[in-house]
């Protein structure tokens, strides 16, 4: 209902942008790069390239132009993005086993701006050793932590918040970019943070991070998020909005590659320089070529799928759809993994959390009057402003039969998400309530991408696997033991009122797990399933420079290819592949 409202209210004032929505409209010029998928990957990607006047690149989204959703712009509205909307993919998952055999909700962007246009905005780099790590396991420096800070800071320009409020003491402006593409900021104050914060003080095992992209992120603190003056900051706000008039970029929506062709064969190996697209599964086939490269940037659902589908996989699993091995790489779609989120509520003695918005028509109105007059108020935040990021201890007991999973002692195992209000669905009617939600982080658990016709309009099986090993399950219950531990400081007394619903009714080690597989389910963060290796490595489905193994002209520049889901919300490190990614192309 709260989405529906919105939409009446806004969607008359947006302006759609100039793109191409019908393919034979296209330009007949050759094209120097062509690109799939509009995500941070491709958005950085059709902006970098575009820059040399001598290259004529083609960029195409499957969805639509994120003008068609105004509430794209609305950061407090982005619970409402997804799922089962126009903006997104509305996959769901196999059935997980570790999630009670239930198949989710599994929403990807599918719209200018891929998933930066629908999630929930956090900004964080994650661990210095999660780089380090990479850069070990590719054999390129280039990927250390060290080696990406310059690039880093060159996507952000970090900016006051929408209250104007004075953020000393809640980020170190030394360590952010002032004048890049993203707009980062920290969040406007909320009921919650001096509670929070106080709580650090009291219980010594939740320390406070006054700026978690150091590359120590452990404590508790304020998050980032790509939110600049009052409105989301996605890739394609930041990145193609201001290169729109570049007359060697075009932009194709509405428009499905479904899959890349083999144009030839160089030094014995086949030539990828060709893609096919359709607006539908009925409508007709267009192919271009491109005369450098054909650059995947889908995302870690779709970039594994268009691979098989073009005959690059397992040709085992090729030959049962009928489809054509060209070249075999069995790790195509294998490693998946994904962060699990579940939200822990609890009731609070308040006169108003956020939870009334959404019950309160005269609230709601005010709130989007404020927004659409200022960009300012409720509306111009995220629904969370604080995180933390914590670990096990050293001495928990899993790691007498399993070995540590993270990349290094300053990276977290599992993440808090605090919100001043319910953040489940159905949100309840009454009551007011505030959520510390647990997250994993370095899960064990190892899912899929597979095939499921050789129909490229049919999705794929999707199957992260989640909570599907004994750290992670073990690691959720911890999470969750320390979430309630966080709740019972002193600086909470007479706030908090009890863990509300089936959370209060999980007391023993079992009967937390057991909520868990009931409650938990994606934070939308899959990776790996094209992932990074050594040049001489046997495995693994791109090099470090990020082409395709045992192909020319095929490249892979988006979440599939970090050989580990990144300890971070992980939009910073996407957007940071893929300004690498623009600099080791144009060294070509």
């Amino acid at each position: 209902m709260l989405r529906l409202f919105v939409l009446g209210a806004v969607l008359l004032k947006t302006v759609s942008a100039v793109v191409y929505t019908d393919p034979s409209k296209l330009p007949s010029a050759p094209y120097t790069y062509i690109i799939v998928g509009a995500g941070p990957g491709g958005s950085v990607l059709a902006s970098r390239l575009s820059e040399d006047t001598k290259n004529r690149v083609l960029l195409i989204e499957a969805g639509p132009s994120d003008t068609v959703d105004p509430i794209i712009q609305i950061p407090f509205l982005c619970t409402t993005l997804a799922p089962d909307t126009i903006v997104t993919w509305n996959y769901t998952t196999v059935p997980q086993p570790g999630l009670d055999g239930r198949a989710i909700p599994y929403p990807r962007g599918r719209t200018l701006g891929g998933s930066t246009s629908i999630n929930y905005m956090v900004w964080t780099r994650g661990p210095s050793s999660d780089f380090d790590r990479l850069a070990k396991i590719s054999g390129d420096s280039g990927w250390s932590w060290s080696s990406l800070q310059q690039t880093f800071k060159s996507v952000e320009d970090l900016v006051p918040p929408a209250d104007g409020h004075n953020t000393a003491g809640e980020v170190d402006p030394s360590i952010h970019g002032k004048n890049g593409s993203v707009k980062i900021s920290i969040q406007q104050n909320t009921p919650l943070d001096s509670m929070i914060f106080k709580t650090t003080e009291q219980l010594p095992e939740f320390p406070f991070n006054e700026d978690m992209s150091s590359g120590n992120p452990l404590g508790i603190g304020w998050g980032l998020f790509s939110v600049g003056n009052g409105q989301r900051s996605s890739s394609s706000v930041s990145y193609l909005s201001p290169v729109l008039g570049r007359s060697n970029l075009d932009i194709l929506v509405d428009t499905q590659v479904t899959r890349v062709i083999q144009t030839g064969t160089q030094k014995g190996l086949p030539v990828f320089r060709g893609v096919q697209f359709a607006q539908s599964a009925s409508s007709p086939l267009f192919v271009r070529n491109a005369t450098k490269e054909v650059i995947l940037a889908a995302g870690a659902v779709n970039t594994p799928q268009l691979l098989m589908l073009s005959g690059i996989g397992d040709g085992t699993q090729l030959s049962k759809f009928g489809i054509e091995t060209i070249v075999n790489l069995p790790d195509v779609g294998t490693n998946m993994q994904d962060h699990v989120v579940l939200p822990n509520v609890f009731s609070v003695n308040a006169n108003f959390t956020n939870d009334d918005i959404g019950r309160n028509a005269t609230i709601l109105n005010n709130d989007l009057a404020q927004w659409e007059a200022s960009h300012t108020g409720p509306f111009a935040t995220s629904v969370t402003a604080e995180i933390g990021w914590l670990r096990l201890p050293t001495d928990a007991s899993i790691f007498k039969t399993v070995k540590d999973p993270s990349s290094g002692p300053n990276a977290p195992h599992y993440e808090f998400i605090f919100a001043f209000s319910s953040f489940v669905e159905p949100p309840p009617t009454t009551g007011h309530y505030m959520m510390i939600a647990s997250n994993l982080i370095t899960p064990t658990s190892r899912g899929s991408i597979t095939l499921a016709s050789a129909n490229p309009f049919d999705a794929p099986n999707i199957d992260p696997a989640l909570l599907n090993s004994d750290f992670d399950i073990f690691t959720m219950r911890e999470a969750v033991k320390a979430a309630l531990r966080f709740a019972a400081a002193p600086a909470w007394k007479g706030y908090v009122i009890g863990p509300h619903g089936a959370l209060g009714d999980a007391k023993t080690d079992a009967e937390i797990e057991a909520y868990a597989r009931t409650n938990s389910a994606t934070v939308f963060h899959p990776f790996s399933t094209a992932p990074m290796s050594a040049v001489d490595a046997k495995d693994g489905v791109v090099n470090p420079d990020l082409t395709v193994k045992k192909t020319v002209g095929l490249r892979i520049v988006d979440a599939s290819v970090l050989p580990y889901v990144p300890a971070a919300h992980p939009q910073a490190a996407l957007y940071a592949v893929a300004e690498r990614a623009a600099k080791l192309i144009k060294e070509c």
